[in-house]
């Protein structure tokens, strides 16, 4: 039995009305998840069968070796490139998914007046909206779900050189839950657009254009949405921070804990300068604030928390906004 046999009334009117969409994004779906798996395990064969051979990403080798080591990093390239593609996909599937609910799924209907006949048909207006959003979310959600994780598993079956940073933009929006969050929010905020600007091409840009604003805000609060750590090290030495640490500021610290910028006194061309310059302004060290790769779940939590929360005030909107103006 098929899915839309499963549903009844208004939830099979609306997966009909959008399955071509929705049969469109889930062929898309599943075809990004083959390539993501068919390049995973090329790549982690072609790292297994160089980790075994005999020529090494460095030192001085015969042109065979030099060939090898070119042909595989250009494959590990390649894969990082396509790794990168998905990612970008996934932080831009939330606007796309607010443009479709806010266009087709509900200004449309309000644009053309098709509304009125499901209204007609003992469908109260608030179950329509519900219909509306609960089935395509569900099949929309369950996707996300299965591209993220398969993403997330393929992301780990890259050589060390090219590995990706958890904290980049992309990598962490793409990863679960946030990227949950970002979804559940595109479908709140598209439905609330879709009933106040009732056209659609008009609704599917605002709703782009909120989400867009909404991930570009996140995105420059992100580091102060968990408490960071900090370092102290002498001004000419090793920090200790790990490499896989997302360092969101370097500056230098006075012995009375002033922080000063990093470049304090760099305008001074000469070293003797430069040292002299630190001695005046009593400098004893660096400060290095960072998130260590643990912070990546509790920073993930607290967006999600933000982002649903959001969403379900966009949602309890939406549905105050339809019961005013139609009772």
């Amino acid at each position: 039995m098929s899915t839309l046999a499963l549903l009844r009334g208004p939830a099979r009117v609306a997966v009909r009305q959008h399955r071509r969409t929705l049969q469109i994004a889930g062929l898309v779906a599943v075809a990004g998840i083959i390539v993501l798996i068919g390049f995973a395990l090329r790549t982690s064969h072609l790292i297994d069968t160089f980790a075994a051979g005999t020529c090494k990403a460095s030192g001085v080798h015969g042109p065979a070796c030099d060939q090898r080591i070119v042909d595989f990093n250009g494959s590990m390239s390649l894969y990082s490139t396509l790794l990168m593609y998905a990612q970008l996909a996934l932080m831009v599937l939330p606007a796309a998914v607010g443009a479709f609910f806010a266009g087709p799924v509900i200004a449309r209907e309000l644009e053309s007046g098709t509304y009125r006949m499901a209204w007609t048909q003992s469908v109260t207006p608030t179950r329509w909206l519900a219909a509306k959003l609960a089935a395509p979310a569900v099949l929309l959600v369950t996707g996300v779900t299965v591209l993220s994780a398969t993403l997330s598993w393929a992301q780990t079956r890259t050589a060390d050189a090219f590995t990706v940073d958890w904290f980049d933009a992309p990598v962490f929006v793409a990863t679960l839950p946030v990227v949950l969050g970002y979804t559940l929010l595109g479908i709140a905020v598209g439905a609330l657009t879709g009933l106040l600007v009732r056209r659609t091409v008009a609704a599917m840009s605002v709703a782009a254009l909120v989400m867009g604003t909404v991930m570009a805000t996140l995105v420059s609060l992100r580091s102060g949405l968990w408490p960071q750590e900090t370092r102290i090290s002498p001004t000419e030495g090793n920090s200790g921070v790990p490499d896989t640490a997302w360092v969101v500021d370097v500056g230098r610290v006075t012995s009375s804990g002033e922080r000063l910028p990093l470049d304090v006194c760099w305008p001074q061309a000469e070293e003797a300068r430069v040292t002299r310059c630190l001695a005046e302004r009593d400098v004893t060290g660096m400060f290095v604030d960072y998130h260590p790769a643990s912070h990546l779940w509790p920073l993930q939590l607290v967006e999600t928390g933000i982002l649903l929360a959001l969403a379900a005030v966009a949602l309890a909107l939406a549905f105050r906004v339809l019961r005013r103006r139609h009772g």
